[in-house]
């Protein structure tokens, strides 16, 4: 049988949507399930039948969640009132919408380079500190040394001057 043009084929949409707490560990199936209920819940099946979500992929903190063309605010609305996944308590927050899996995963999180556990060595103000790099743009700056250990807290400013 010929596939059908891309002129004939049903339009689909793309979102993205972070999953909180990070790394809760949900499994893609779990996923799958707590949407889809999430939708026929709200609007019902002729309606979750229109909109038809499909998760397309997962990763540690994201789901990518696939709809067609004018369902997609219907969707992102379900996605906000998914609360558990399996057996995992989550939060799904829509970021992003896109027309192509292409444009969607350009926007997917960038990964940390530097762990928690793994300080990096700074000069801030004259002085040598350590840095410990956590998730969510935090930086936790240790004084080097035995003697008046310092503890400071840098914003987003300070961190553009290391």
């Amino acid at each position: 049988m010929k596939p059908l043009p891309p002129t004939l084929r049903t339009k689909k949409r793309y979102i993205l949507a972070g999953i909180e707490p990070s790394g809760a560990g949900a499994d893609q199936k779990d996923l799958y399930y707590a949407i889809t209920n999430a939708v026929t819940t709200l609007f019902g099946d002729v309606r979750a039948a229109a909109i038809s979500p499909a998760v397309i992929s997962s990763g540690p903190d994201y789901v990518i969640v696939r709809c067609t063309r004018g369902g997609e605010q219907d969707l992102r609305i379900a996605l906000s009132t998914v609360t558990v996944s399996g057996d995992v308590r989550i939060v799904l927050r829509p970021r992003a919408t896109a027309g192509t899996l292409h444009a969607l995963r350009r926007r997917l999180p960038q990964e940390r380079p530097a762990e928690p556990d793994q300080p990096q060595e700074v000069h801030f103000g004259g002085r040598l500190y350590d840095a410990r790099r956590y998730q969510g743009q935090k930086v936790d700056v240790i004084e080097k040394g035995i003697k008046r250990q310092e503890l400071l807290f840098l914003t987003q400013d300070d961190l553009e001057e290391l």
